[in-house]
């Protein structure tokens, strides 16, 4: 959605869903809220977390849980 129009789906944007609140892509235009980056909103969080969305904080595995072969360990330490 520009300041044009929706060039999706012949001149069709929906707008955005629940989820999309706290997002900083969406922009208001005649009293809706439309994303700036994708046309069909309800799609992208179809599947799972929008990969799109500045408000959602991706999980980091902590490395202290990734598991190190102690024989490689061994080797690099006597390097």
């Amino acid at each position: 959605m520009s300041k044009k129009g929706c060039s999706f789906n012949g001149g069709i944007c929906h707008g955005i869903v629940e989820k999309c609140e706290g997002c900083n892509r969406k922009i208001g235009f005649s009293s809706k809220w439309y994303c700036t980056a994708y046309p069909d909103p309800s799609q992208k969080w179809k599947t799972g977390n929008c990969n799109l969305a500045s408000h959602v904080v991706k999980a980091v595995a902590p490395e202290s849980k990734i598991k190190v072969n102690p024989l490689k360990a061994s080797k690099r330490a006597a390097k």
